[in-house]
């Protein structure tokens, strides 16, 4: 159905347990919830508050999916699509339990779409980016020509020490030409946190597709 890897897993992950140990370890507060301070604490509060939009959506049914999955992901023609510099493209539907969690937690999906699947593809960029670089062409070559499991003849190539020195450069790059991406992706996932540990605090989401209070 053209979503991605990222969307199907965190559709489907079951964040019951993390939700429990984020509650149990006194994470927020009924009335002033205190938002995590790591990275990953972060992610699992989204993921576990996008577990309870996706459960509540998924049993009130959703008109026109016969399928589960459908119901899920969406159905028909995906309308958002982004062909990255890879030449690789994603794509997601509109419609769907895990749509309309993002526009809950995120405000505006597309938006979000664009800036997520930029930011997860930053590194395959810059990898490409050096994949242009002759002497990076050069290293893959040799390491190409090693017999399978010759280690020394893998250090030889140069290629592990080529990318090393040559792959941070490359993705600061890539970086500065994606800041706009980026400050998006951060402000938007900040508004994430906002929302799930305000609904995962007890109070009620809406339910209307398109929907986004504020």
């Amino acid at each position: 159905m053209g979503i991605s890897t990222e969307a199907r897993a965190a559709g489907r992950t079951a964040t019951g347990v993390a939700l429990a140990a984020l509650l149990a370890g006194g994470c927020w507060a009924k009335s002033q919830p205190t938002l995590p301070t790591s990275q990953q604490g972060r992610s699992n509060l989204i993921k576990a508050a996008q577990q309870v939009l996706v459960d509540g959506c998924m049993s009130r049914g959703v008109s026109g999916s016969p399928t589960r999955e459908q119901a899920l992901f969406g159905t028909g023609p995906a309308e958002l699509s982004l062909t990255l510099a890879t030449g690789y493209t994603v794509r997601a539907h509109t419609d769907g339990c895990l749509a309309e969690a993002h526009r809950f937690l995120y405000g505006d999906q597309a938006r979000w779409f664009r800036a997520e699947v930029t930011v997860n593809n930053l590194r395959p960029e810059a990898q490409a980016q050096l994949g242009k670089d002759p002497r990076y062409r050069a290293a893959l070559a040799r390491r190409a020509a090693c017999p399978d499991e010759d280690a020394r003849c893998a250090r030889a190539s140069g290629l592990a020490a080529l990318r090393a020195r040559l792959e941070p450069a490359r993705l600061a790059e890539v970086r500065a030409a994606h800041r706009e991406e980026i400050t998006t992706y951060d402000r938007l996932r900040d508004r994430a946190v906002h929302r799930a540990a305000k609904l995962l605090a007890g109070q009620p989401a809406p339910h209307q597709k398109g929907h986004d209070p504020s």
